[in-house]
């Protein structure tokens, strides 16, 4: 006798990606989605991929707030939904 079939996983809605100053500059756009289920090193590898080494030098030097709390540990998993903003180091006053 074989177990049941599991029933399928719900759809994880996607994150949202909003840039800021040299990064939307880099990236071309203010903002994007990417598919969920994935930690903040994941999602910089694939927006580098996507956008290129211009955004990968904001990228290494950027701030990131998800769902506007700082985020420092990048191996933790991003929450469904959530959204993503990156911060470049801002310069004047």
């Amino acid at each position: 006798m074989t177990a049941p079939t599991p029933p399928p996983r719900a759809e994880q809605p996607p994150l949202t990606v909003r840039y800021f100053a040299g990064a939307r500059a880099a990236a071309g756009r203010t903002e994007e989605t990417a598919s969920a289920g994935r930690r903040l090193d994941e999602l910089v590898v694939e927006l580098t991929e996507r956008h290129g080494e211009q955004l990968a030098a904001v990228l290494k030097v950027a701030s990131f707030l998800v769902d506007g709390v700082t985020c420092h540990d990048r191996r933790a998993p991003l929450p469904a939904g959530a959204t993503i903003d990156v911060l470049p180091p801002f310069a004047g006053g």
